[in-house]
């Protein structure tokens, strides 16, 4: 039973689960963004605990079938990087990174703009790029909430 599991976390559907699994959450920052289901898994430790579980499993099965270390290439150029990407094990791992940093994102992008009143409509065009682009998204809010907080802080 354990191994049939284990056939069915192949890489390709690891992929697929990790990028519909997140929809969800990004529609309930979207839809439905102060209510207790929306605090309860988007701005909880839920949905990076998952993440972090499909990350690391990933992780784990890139320690066991490879010799890391000759296979890190992150800094040594884009020659290696797109080396390190031609591996799908790395491409994924760093996909699922995104995944989990762009969620993290879009709740701050939810809570803040929660703080300072600002406009849905604008909210929801700073998620839905946020969603697509990461930084993005989050220049495009910047520059939003520098408008209707009325001051521009780099702390917050």
């Amino acid at each position: 039973m354990i191994n049939d599991l284990l056939d069915l976390l192949n890489y390709d559907n690891i992929y697929l689960i990790a990028n519909y699994g997140v929809m969800p959450f990004w529609l309930l920052l979207i839809i439905l963004p102060n209510h207790g289901l929306t605090n309860f898994f988007v701005q909880s430790i839920i949905a990076p605990l998952l993440l972090a579980g499909a990350y690391g499993f990933v992780a784990y099965n890139i320690f066991l079938d490879e010799n890391i270390l000759s296979s890190f290439e992150l800094y040594s150029g884009l020659d290696g990087l797109y080396s390190m990407f031609s591996n799908e094990a790395f491409l994924l791992v760093f996909w699922i990174h995104f995944l989990s940093l762009s969620l993290f994102l879009g709740a701050w992008i939810s809570r803040d703009s929660y703080k300072y009143m600002i406009p849905r409509f604008f909210v929801i065009i700073s998620l839905i790029l946020t969603y697509f682009t990461g930084p993005v998204g989050l220049l495009i809010y910047w520059f939003i909430r520098i408008f209707f907080a009325k001051k521009i802080n780099f702390n917050d």
